[in-house]
């Protein structure tokens, strides 16, 4: 019998986990291959690819982000292929079971939870006996009605081969995702979350799972992205694994979901002392600072400690981290989310996340939502659309913060620049991304493409509408983020007057003069006009661009060997700040 397992994905470079699974169970058995698709690929490309394999069973994984457009796939298949049996599988389809049978009638079945010992039981009866009633955790047909088997007990996952030693995957383990779990389960009882539905937590063998990820990146794998939904829960696990993956990464970047407020100290010690910068990146769900609302949805967080982690880790330098937060939870409003929103970006994660609360199919608060008044999306991704706390209109803002939020805080476009205006320009983070979000919308930019000079003019049209109180420095400090984004001389500058190299004569004389305004380390060389002609060519500057910087509150200052920064007073004692790429020579008067 000839199976393909199928999956649309968010993105080419996302590898699926669970059509790999159920393959390392059942290929001993039966024929099967892998087919992997995006939710961007045309319906008729995927069935036409479907078509030429010819399978006598399809599955498909369905998740929220991939179930409309595969049905979209099923229904076009059970027209030109009406012989072949159609299963589903994944979280999507595991609650409410019944809906979608009747919902898609071109599926013959469902597989609900766990599949791989379900998946394959299901391929031997369907080739055997068709006694489908003797098959725990599936929903068939019978004739007109929609049988629905108990749940199958949970698999020891010892039992279960590994995914991840195709020998069809190694070439393009470089260029993909590796999705990996260690485990299955989650501790906590969180109620807008799939993961709290399942009671415990399961490990593998960890002999095994070290094997594994040497396996992956001795093939060449770049990034691996573990699924454990708390991957620090135990804390020996954790600590042996980041020890092994410490001593044989290789270059390769691991992320984890982790929760913060219970990383031990010891391991923060260890992790800043040990860890390689930049191959382990941490994602972190904040959701909310509101202790009534963490409450209420039964989410355990103390949140001096989870600061107290995000901090630790952040000094270190060696690790990214990405903070999630949930909008539309119960019980916070638009003011308490903007506080949670402020608490959170308070450490400065290197990404921020600002996601919209979905009523997902099995969840405790899907079931309590005519209780709160959520009102929602029929189909997925369930995503609400207004609150007892939170009207629509109040949505509506947030959304406009979140583009802005994407583009320039999350995509580090203009570190310099932001810090400075949420600190001395705006009330408040939550503030500034606001009113930038409001007035991009009534400008009809987010109906535009954005080359990354239009993000700065864009800023800067927005800062010149609403009187700055030190518009030259945030002036200068977007001139530096926008030189600091170019490897070469930009081809472009959006700013309208630049400076001439005729100008820069006055200014370099008065550094000479005044050396103490860049630093005393500068003052301390005594170097004449020469010297300072020689140091524009040289690969690093004597003196330290923090201090200048930090001075104004910048933040951490960029490597000196990329540009000169001129700190002066002009003739009314405001700061001016001048910007000079070391990209070619320049000649003094």
């Amino acid at each position: 019998m000839k199976v393909v397992l199928a999956t649309l994905n968010a993105k080419y470079i996302h590898t699926s986990m669970a059509i790999r699974l159920l393959k390392a169970y059942s290929q001993h058995e039966f024929d099967i291959d892998l087919a992997e698709y995006t939710i961007k690929d045309p319906v008729m490309n995927i069935v036409s690819d479907l078509y030429r394999r010819k399978p006598d069973v399809i599955g498909f994984s369905c998740y929220i982000w991939n179930i409309e457009e595969t049905i979209k796939v099923i229904e076009i298949l059970k027209k030109v292929m009406p012989e072949t049996e159609i299963v589903l599988g994944g979280p999507e389809v595991s609650y409410d079971t019944e809906h979608w049978m009747q919902r898609i009638p071109g599926v013959d079945y469902i597989v609900m939870g766990e599949g791989e010992e379900t998946f394959h039981h299901l391929l031997q009866t369907i080739q055997g006996d068709r006694k489908f009633h003797f098959v725990y955790g599936i929903a068939y047909r019978k004739g007109e009605e929609t049988v629905i088997m108990p749940a199958r007990p949970k698999s020891d996952l010892n039992t279960l081969p590994s995914p991840h030693r195709f020998p069809e995957d190694l070439p393009d383990l470089s260029k993909r995702i590796v999705y990996f779990e260690t485990s299955r389960g989650c501790p906590f009882n969180c109620q807008f979350c799939l993961s709290s539905i399942e009671v415990g937590v399961r490990y593998y063998d960890i002999e095994r799972v070290k094997s594994d990820i040497l396996y992956l990146i001795e093939g060449g794998a770049k990034v691996i992205k573990f699924l454990d939904r708390t991957f620090n829960i135990n804390r020996k696990y954790a600590m042996e694994m980041f020890e092994f993956l410490i001593e044989n990464h290789r270059g390769c970047v691991f992320q984890f979901e982790i929760t913060a407020d219970i990383m031990r100290p010891e391991v923060l010690d260890y992790l800043a002392e040990h860890a390689p910068p930049g191959i382990f990146r941490f994602e972190i769900g904040v959701q909310s600072t509101h202790d009534p609302t963490n409450e209420l949805v039964k989410r355990r967080q103390n949140f001096t400690k989870l600061s107290r982690t995000v901090t630790k880790i952040k000094e270190s330098g060696k690790i990214d981290q990405h903070l999630d937060l949930i909008a539309g939870l119960p019980l916070e409003d638009y003011a308490t989310f903007r506080k949670t929103f402020n608490d959170v970006f308070a450490m400065e994660p290197e990404e921020l996340q600002l996601g919209f609360l979905k009523m997902l199919r099995g969840t405790g608060l899907r079931q309590d939502a005519e209780k709160y008044n959520y009102t929602y999306m029929d189909h997925a991704p369930y995503e609400i659309l207004s609150t007892q706390w939170l009207p629509f209109e109040d949505i509506i803002r947030l959304k406009r913060l979140e583009d802005v939020l994407e583009k320039y805080w999350n995509a580090h476009r203009m570190d310099y620049t932001l810090r400075y205006l949420m600190k001395h320009e705006f009330d408040s983070p939550f503030d500034f991304f606001q009113e930038f979000g409001n007035y991009w919308e009534e400008r009809g930019w987010q109906r535009i493409g954005h080359q990354l000079e239009d993000l700065f003019v864009r800023l800067n049209e927005f800062l010149e509408e609403r009187s700055l109180k030190h518009p030259e420095v945030v002036l200068g400090l977007m001139k530096l983020d926008y030189l600091l984004g170019h490897k070469h001389k930009p081809r472009k500058i959006w700013w309208s007057d630049p400076l001439r190299k005729a100008d820069l004569a006055p200014l370099l004389r008065q550094l000479l003069q005044n050396p103490e305004l860049i630093s005393f380390e500068f003052a301390a060389r005594g170097l004449g006009e020469r010297e300072l002609q020689k140091l524009m060519h040289a690969e690093e500057l004597p003196f330290n661009l923090r201090e200048v910087l930090d001075g104004q509150d910048g933040g951490r200052a960029p490597e000196p060997s990329l540009m000169l920064f001129f700190y002066s007073q002009n003739e009314a004692s405001k700061p001016e700040f001048y910007v000079l790429p070391r990209l070619e020579p320049l000649a003094l008067d």
